[in-house]
């Protein structure tokens, strides 16, 4: 099996995207919402910091982001 630096890319993403996701559903938010209202605005104030949440997405490219999220959704 061979593993490309993309698929490795896409793993991080996704796994720093749960993290996030379960740290907005912790706190009682609808993570869905809050996640497409970061990635449309990039307004930190839609991700909360419980968990380094915050500091994770930030870490992150939007554009890396929605790319990897288009990728999975259509393959």
């Amino acid at each position: 099996m061979i593993f490309t630096l993309a698929d490795e890319q896409d793993r991080i993403i996704r796994d720093k995207l749960t993290l996030v996701y379960n740290a907005l559903k912790e706190k009682g938010y609808n993570p869905v919402n809050q996640i497409v209202g970061y990635l449309l605005t990039e307004d930190p104030t839609y991700i909360t910091t419980h968990n380094n949440a915050r500091s994770v997405m930030h870490s992150m490219d939007r554009d890396d982001i929605l790319v990897a999220m288009v990728k999975n959704f259509i393959i």
